[in-house]
């Protein structure tokens, strides 16, 4: 299979080692490109919920897969994020073209880029680690709950839905914490005059050009491979918001994929009488 070429691929918020995470997918993606620069920004590897009793063959794989990218020439960057962050004690190391790192920034037909996770604007993680653990864990158990809702709304001919994205629309305090976040990623990118700012963590896709008095950046994240399943690709001077959903899977496969992890619902319904 011809492999499509891409200058700049960032990917965040994977959580592997995690029920939610859709590996078959992203493993679907890394196999049908052939980046210069792969950026891993954050909470690739869910180490917060990391369990010995759950890291599928498909989850080691997309590891596996990173790892071979590299060997055949693919810089690849990982960026810590919280759900990794016992990884920050070993940053600043580069073997060969793979680097473990904070944060960085990047050269890109002469503008900058400033890439970073995004947790360090999160109170909740920096005061209040055990509640913002805890939330972790529900969001995952949301996750798998939704599967089987989707999984049923499907036999039906339904569109599948998103409890966490309803959840987050309509909880005031959630929508606030985005436009925060985005807000301050914004204001700090124009003062440090970085033309662009790219973030994970709140796991919300966009791309957003943004003016104000002191000057102008353009706001990127590239969501996550939770449920939005999505990347930002760099090429020919532009960026671009790759949707794998919309791309790459239609309904049938989608069915597939359930029913290759229906055991999660068994997962679900365990944890659920415990």
């Amino acid at each position: 299979m011809k492999k499509r070429k891409v200058e700049v691929v960032v990917i965040s918020d994977v959580h592997l080692g995690t029920y939610g995470c859709h590996a078959k997918e992203l493993l679907d993606y890394l196999s049908a490109i052939k980046p210069k620069i792969l950026i891993l920004n954050g909470d690739i590897i869910d180490i917060w919920q990391f369990r010995k009793s759950y890291f599928p063959p498909t989850h080691l794989k997309v590891l596996k897969k990173i790892i071979s990218l590299s060997s055949k020439g693919t810089k690849v960057y990982y960026l810590t994020g919280n759900h990794d962050e016992l990884l920050r004690k070993f940053t600043d190391i580069h073997l060969g073209n793979f680097s473990l790192l904070n944060k960085m920034t990047l050269d890109l037909d002469g503008k900058k880029a400033w890439i970073f996770h995004g947790d360090v604007f999160d109170a909740s993680i920096t005061h209040t680690k055990w509640l913002a653990k805890l939330g972790g864990w529900g969001y995952d158990s949301l996750i798998l709950l939704n599967r089987a809702i989707n999984w049923a709304l499907i036999k039906m001919n339904q569109e599948p839905y998103s409890l966490s994205k309803k959840i987050k629309s309509s909880v005031k305090s959630a929508v606030k914490f985005i436009s925060d976040f985005e807000s301050v990623c914004i204001e700090l990118a124009i003062e440090k005059k970085y033309d662009y700012v790219i973030c994970g963590h709140i796991h919300e896709p966009k791309i957003e050009q943004v003016k104000n008095q002191h000057g102008e950046t353009t706001y990127l994240n590239s969501g996550d491979w939770i449920e939005n399943l999505t990347a930002l690709e760099y090429n020919k001077k532009k960026w671009r918001l790759y949707d794998h959903k919309t791309e790459s899977i239609t309904f049938e496969q989608y069915e597939e994929t359930f029913e290759y992890e229906n055991h999660l619902v068994e997962q679900f319904i365990s944890i659920i009488e415990k």
